[in-house]
């Protein structure tokens, strides 16, 4: 049987025209009922589309079409369906966030690069951090922290001077961002079975924002992140183009 590709696509221009492209050339199959998902974009489409399709079966090619594309194939109008036969599969599974602001809500989402904590003020943030009911540090001031997985180790992670991560490496990266006190304080490699909770100290004065994948939450007091075994995202790359050759290869840049 013929493969059943679904498109999706940015509302950027060029994604846009190759998405007509590619639908007029190899048809569009309902994403429910697709062999496979192709998403037209750059990185932060790409992890759009994995959010909305993590309930379906269909493993997601990526095709670049916007400004930064880690996590994307070259594009190509040709060839497509020998691509997406001869495509390598990496599984990653997403982080858990869940935020309580000061009004008392409490907030859920999932990121698949990082979730991080920034200052939302002039003054740096002040967190504790707890792994796994374990006071680690009793204050950290700094402009934010995030806590990455493998995936998401180059994106913010690796901007902070965080460690880059091979895919299939049970850790995830706890990384601050401008760390001021302790000044020298690296950061931490955990298991990817840890709990990391961060609770911000006097947020009136330092208030702090928790983002998932450019999903933020204002006024957090306390934020709990874990690794979400049960959510598998599927990514097909080109043969030799893996996401775990990009991690090493970025490392020699």
């Amino acid at each position: 049987m013929p493969l059943k590709i679904a498109f999706a696509a940015s509302a950027a221009p060029v994604a846009q025209t190759a998405l007509a492209a590619l639908v007029k050339r190899y048809g569009d199959a309902p994403q429910d009922s697709a062999d496979v998902i192709v998403a037209l974009g750059g990185d932060g489409f790409m992890l759009h589309t994995l959010h909305t399709t993590q309930e379906l079966p269909a493993p997601v090619y990526g095709m670049n079409r916007g400004t930064i594309g880690f996590l994307m194939n070259e594009y190509a109008e040709d060839d497509l369906v020998e691509r997406l036969e001869a495509a390598e599969q990496a599984e990653v599974n997403p982080l858990k966030m869940i935020a309580t602001c000061g009004d008392g809500s409490e907030h859920h989402a999932l990121a698949i690069n990082e979730v991080s904590l920034l200052r939302a003020g002039p003054q740096a943030a002040k967190l504790r951090i707890t792994v796994d009911g374990r006071l680690r540090l009793d204050a950290l001031s700094c402009d934010g922290a995030l806590v990455a997985t493998p995936a998401g180790s180059t994106a913010y992670n690796y901007s902070a001077h965080g460690p880059i991560l091979p895919i299939g490496a049970d850790v995830l990266a706890l990384t601050a961002v401008a760390a001021f006190r302790p000044r020298r304080w690296r950061g931490a490699l955990l298991p990817k079975t840890a709990e990391v909770r961060f609770d911000v100290l006097e947020a009136e004065r330092r208030p702090v924002m928790a983002d998932a994948d450019s999903r933020s939450v204002p006024d957090v007091r306390t934020v709990i992140i874990r690794s979400e075994p049960s959510i598998v995202h599927h990514i097909l790359f080109d043969p030799g183009h893996g996401l775990e050759e990009r991690l090493i290869s970025e490392q020699f840049n």
